[in-house]
């Protein structure tokens, strides 16, 4: 298919980002990990006595882009959490480092976004590479024929992605995005082990790729769109403590402050469930008829300090 994307790092009209871009305000602050096989279609495959891939630590794809990574492994996940909501605006909102050492060999992944932790929505993704034959081990991608993949930049030159691309999408607000998920692709065109882009072609990225550190290598998240962290990490700003969280049905809160603390609580989409309510030393909110999701408590002083807690309602 013919290319019509933007062309790799370094070449005039690519949107590669490079780390040090003051674009970038935060960086993913947490990260889990299902690791994938080193072979998913034969999982008898092994290097070095395991079969599953075996490279970095999950802290690895923590804050800025270094060139520590996490591999994936085939179809393996990475789930991340910010240190703050972000949001959609103008232009790109967040990209994805990989580590590829050239600008051909490219090792793609799937990207998703939740504003609970809990639903997903995925990128539209594009690949317009030949389904066949197989790009082998050590075989190269032109990044002119990918869209809307992580892993389309070479080291230190981040992808983006824009929210506005998601903004028909049900099940996510995209001004309280709080996790991104990074799942590789597999690469694999044998049929049954197949991934597909958003226009249902075939995927085809490099496999097998049968030692410890197959498939995706994610390096970091920069994020470019991003709630006020002055608030956000002021935690301790505000003397309260808040219990249980999650919280199923009563929200308990503990304040040090001999002084009232007003509560506004409010959900991601900004609708306002309590405003300005007096606590003195401890209140118990009744939420057991609140919608599931993220609600923000937002707890004010008499000499006008605020701090911003997240509450997640089962």
């Amino acid at each position: 298919m013919m290319a019509q994307f933007p062309p790799p790092a370094g070449e005039p009209g690519t949107t590669a980002i490079y780390k040090d871009s003051t674009a970038f305000r935060a960086w993913a602050s947490g990260c889990t990990v299902e690791i994938g096989y080193i072979n998913f279609v034969d999982t008898t495959v092994t290097f070095g006595g395991s079969n599953r891939a075996d490279f970095g630590i999950p802290e690895d794809a923590t804050d800025t882009a270094d060139n520590r990574v996490i591999t994936l492994g085939d179809r393996g996940i990475a789930t991340l959490t910010l240190p703050a909501p972000m949001y959609d605006s103008a232009g790109p909102d967040f990209a994805v480092f990989e580590n590829s050492f050239d600008n051909g060999f490219l090792e793609l992944a799937y990207v998703e976004v939740s504003s609970d932790g809990q639903h997903y929505v995925r990128f539209p993704a594009l690949s317009l590479t030949a389904e066949f034959p197989q790009i082998p081990t050590f075989g190269t991608l032109d990044a002119t024929k990918i869209h809307n993949f992580a892993g389309k930049y070479r080291v230190f030159y981040g992808t983006p992605f824009d929210l506005s691309d998601l903004k028909d999408s049900s099940g996510i607000e995209l001004n309280a995005v709080t996790h991104i998920r990074i799942l590789d692709v597999g690469g694999c065109i044998d049929p049954g082990y197949q991934s597909f882009d958003s226009e249902g072609h075939i995927v085809n990225d490099p496999w097998p790729t049968p030692f410890h550190t197959c498939g995706f290598d994610l390096d970091a998240i920069g994020i470019i769109h991003i709630e006020s962290q002055a608030i956000f990490n002021q935690n301790n700003a505000v003397p309260i403590r808040i219990f249980p969280n999650p919280v199923h049905h009563k929200l308990h809160i503990r304040s040090e402050s001999f002084s009232i603390i007003r509560l506004t609580l409010k959900d991601i989409f900004g609708k306002q469930y309590l405003t300005n309510h007096p606590i003195q030393k401890m209140a118990e909110i009744d939420m057991s008829d609140y919608p599931g999701g993220i609600y923000f408590a937002i707890f004010t002083t008499q000499d006008g300090i605020t701090s911003v807690r997240k509450i997640i309602k089962k």
